[in-house]
């Protein structure tokens, strides 16, 4: 028979089975339960009411958390001329063009995000096959294929998370650290749900925020009343 750690039954019995919390509560809940030695990411999955087959339901955004995510995020920037120079006074790690696609196709992945001016999307397309899978290819809707560098890096610096609805109709996205506290955890969360509504899509019929729940890495689940949310947005 499997044996539970005393770490996980005593989070788990900070959570009411079948209980829906306000996003209050759900944050202090998993701030409080959380009891590693090293500084869990805290998640949050959000079902919604869409049908991600049909194009017009795809749920797809980006958003600045207003308390970042706790982390050092390297961004790489694909750019010429005066662009490349703008990159790197924004604060880019690495700014390139050809050089750098090639460094890529021979294993090189040593960066968290990518931005490219939209004049170099024809060499960056060419490395597709490496960067989508890993979700990292730039885009236009999500705002990291402009000629705004500067903007781009700075947001991607300051904590700006990409969420895309996968096929069971969830949108699961990191949304801080738990040494941000709950405070600073509820802003976020709010934050990337303003925008998840937002972008409620027209076709959308019935409920379309389903469920919410926030995790810390090795932590319990907290489901969050999406009432609350409506009421907090």
């Amino acid at each position: 028979m499997l044996k539970r750690g005393k770490r996980i039954l005593a989070a788990k019995a900070k959570v009411e089975p079948g209980k829906r919390y306000s996003l209050q509560e759900a944050t202090e809940i998993v701030v409080s339960a959380a009891g590693t030695k090293f500084d869990e990411t805290v998640d949050a999955a959000i079902r919604l009411g869409v049908n991600p087959a049909h194009a017009d339901q795809m749920v797809r955004g980006s958003v600045v958390l207003p308390n970042g995510l706790g982390k050092t995020v390297r961004v790489l920037v694909f750019a010429k001329g005066e662009k490349e120079k703008e990159a790197l006074e924004a604060g880019a790690d690495l700014v390139g063009n050809d050089d750098i696609l090639e460094k890529i196709k021979g294993g090189w992945m040593e960066f968290d995000r990518v931005i490219a001016t939209p004049d170099m999307m024809g060499s960056v397309g060419k490395i597709g096959k490496i960067l989508g899978p890993r979700g990292l290819m730039p885009n236009p809707k999500v705002g990291t294929v402009t000629f705004e560098v500067a903007n781009a890096v700075k947001e991607l610096k300051a904590g700006k998370v990409e969420f895309r609805v996968e096929k069971a109709g969830i949108v699961h996205s990191p949304v801080g650290k738990v040494s941000f506290g709950a405070e600073k955890l509820r802003e976020n969360v709010s934050a990337l749900l303003e925008t998840i509504i937002k972008l409620k899509p027209a076709s959308s019929k019935g409920t379309y925020i389903k469920s919410i729940s926030i995790s810390s890495t090795m932590g319990v689940g907290v489901k969050i009343d999406p009432l609350d949310i409506k009421a907090a947005v």
